[in-house]
């Protein structure tokens, strides 16, 4: 009896949607740099293939992509972080 009282009860409750908020900014924040991250690899890769004389400007402006992309991901964590914690 004490178990119906209690599921009664929690039914009558709202939803606490702040983890499921926290987890959409976190992971839809993810795909855009992983993506980003990936194509800016792969044609560094490629132009590398095809003028390895080049390798150190290259590498720089490779590096320089991965923090900018790197630094949205960073973003949409501490959202979810604000979410979860502070709102």
């Amino acid at each position: 009896m004490e178990i119906l009282a209690i599921l009664a009860q929690a039914a009558g409750e709202p939803i606490d949607m702040k983890p499921i908020g926290a987890g959409l900014a976190i992971g839809l924040g993810a795909i855009g740099p992983g993506l980003g991250i990936g194509l800016l690899v792969a044609k560094a890769m490629e132009a590398l293939g095809r003028n390895p004389e080049a390798e150190t400007s290259i590498r720089a402006n490779m590096i320089l992509g991965i923090a900018f992309a790197e630094a949205i991901a960073i973003y949409a964590l501490i959202v979810g972080v604000i979410i979860a914690f502070v709102l």
